[in-house]
């Protein structure tokens, strides 16, 4: 077993008298704590955690390769596209809202990194290249899929979807041979960072009780792990965890920690939003970036798109379906960018604060517009195409062959998903607004200097959220 020193924490940030703290410098609320209950205990300290979820996502996993790679060529046929994009993919960021990390718990790239490195790993340490720009690469890797799916047709090809596993899966064998732990997991998985991201406004969260750690004599072993149970996979250290954003809730810790230090609590949503100390710039910048490809995502599912399309042949003579789409790609992505740095701008003129630091500080308040954004985007594919699962299943197995070219895919009715959309939005633009309000007021005395900071944001907030509900309001394209 190879043992690794966790990093220290980093020393407090020091603030000039201009932006002392007020008195709403509180610490993160404590939830109840999960642990207390006999059965959630029992089932967290188990040798079949999370194994008992592991074996049957494995299970459909490779289902699903199969069908990409050796299935029916239209998606409309295709089991493993209606598995992945219309349902596994709408659904996986409520389970990052309701559990955090949780799905990396049971990713079968996961479970095949750790067979790699048990076999053939040589342990390598993790080069300081990915620990300081692994996020970047993260966001480009993002951006990248995202551009390649509307390029390429990666969604709409089964056989485009399955070269996309694969090439996600080589990068897993090489990492989990080369380097210690998960290391793709944490420093190149595109979902394991958009899971980091999402992982904030969840629900549930793991730490450690500080009081027992500083007694503690096991020398790391949440961390390292023992002869029976492995360390952190994802390099954390629950002692000094501020957040959530690199907890998978595997459990690792709580089987190897002989003082039952470790927490698993309930918490209000978005609270650990309020609380960041160390803002990274790289984060708001994810977080900007994800809301730029929802914003792209609906309108080229919108009927305008193609009307667009006609007038940019009609006014420039280009016909070329890449260069327009990149076009407007990069214009998508970087006006929230653009907007966050301009409300960033602003307020450093009232709140004596440095523009990236704004930027780093209050992109965290976007997310949980950006979550909202973006899950009544997936609700729209999973309420208003779901019952193509059904069918395409069904006849993968024989039953139902030929109901899914006819039958509604239709869950329920255009207008209760609009209804839901907007209801997530409502909560997503008062989530951004109040978490805005709480980063300003732990962060400043005044009230001048709050109402200074916070006008920008809300004012992007209320714009951004009011792009989401005009695209809602108009007619989508289905994705199969």
């Amino acid at each position: 077993m190879t043992t690794l020193t966790p990093r220290p924490p980093p020393p407090e940030v020091t603030v000039d008298h201009d932006v002392t703290p007020g008195p709403d410098l509180t610490p993160p609320p404590v939830g109840r704590n999960l642990m207390t209950i006999p059965w959630v205990a029992r089932s967290l300290r188990s040798g079949w955690y999370p194994k008992i979820f592991q074996i049957p996502v494995a299970a459909v996993f490779g289902l699903v390769a199969y069908q990409l790679l050796a299935g029916p060529d239209s998606a409309h046929d295709n089991a493993g596209t209606a598995l992945m994009w219309v349902l596994w993919w709408p659904v996986i960021p409520i389970v990052f809202v309701l559990l955090g990390r949780f799905w990396c718990a049971v990713c079968p790239f996961g479970a095949l990194s750790d067979a790699v490195q048990k076999i053939v790993g040589v342990n390598r340490p993790v080069p300081n290249f990915l620990r300081n720009y692994g996020i970047w690469i993260i966001d480009a890797s993002f951006l990248a899929i995202t551009w390649a799916d509307h390029v390429w047709g990666v969604v709409e090809s089964p056989w485009g979807s399955g070269v996309l596993l694969l090439l996600l899966t080589t990068a897993v064998i090489a990492s989990g041979a080369l380097f210690q732990r998960r290391t793709f997991c944490r420093y190149l998985c595109f979902l394991g960072g958009l899971s980091g991201n999402y992982a904030r406004v969840g629900m549930v969260e793991l730490r450690a009780d500080s009081g027992i750690c500083k007694t503690c004599k096991a020398k790391a072993v949440c961390y390292n792990g023992n002869d029976k149970v492995a360390g952190c996979p994802l390099f954390t250290f629950p002692r000094t965890m501020e957040d959530s954003a690199n907890c998978n809730l595997c459990a690792n810790c709580i089987k190897s920690c002989p003082n039952d230090a470790i927490q698993v609590r309930l918490r209000k949503p978005t609270s650990e939003l309020w609380f960041i100390t160390k803002p990274k710039i790289e984060q708001s910048m994810l977080a900007m970036a994800i809301m730029g490809i929802v914003l792209i995502q609906n309108i080229t599912m919108l009927e305008v798109w193609d009307g667009f399309l006609a007038r940019i042949e009609a006014l420039t003579g280009i016909t070329s379906y890449a260069v327009i789409f990149t076009v407007a790609f990069t214009v998508a992505v970087s006006v929230p960018v653009g907007l966050l740095a301009l409300a960033s701008r602003i307020a450093a003129r009232r709140n004596l604060e440095d523009t990236r630091l704004n930027f780093a500080r209050f992109g965290y308040a976007l997310i949980p517009l950006d979550v909202a954004g973006h899950l009544a985007h997936n609700l729209f594919h999973l309420l208003a195409e779901g019952a193509s699962v059904y069918y395409a299943v069904a006849k993968l197995f024989g039953a139902g062959a030929g109901a899914g070219v006819s039958a509604d895919p239709a869950l329920v009715s255009t207008g209760t998903i609009q209804a839901l959309q907007f209801a997530l939005l409502a909560l997503g633009i008062a989530g951004s607004v109040y978490t805005a309000k709480r980063i300003a007021y732990r962060r400043y005395r005044t009230a001048a200097r709050r109402r200074a900071t916070l006008t920008p944001y809300v004012a992007i907030i209320a714009l951004l959220g009011a792009i989401n509900v005009w695209m809602f309001l108009l007619p989508m394209a289905h994705r199969m």
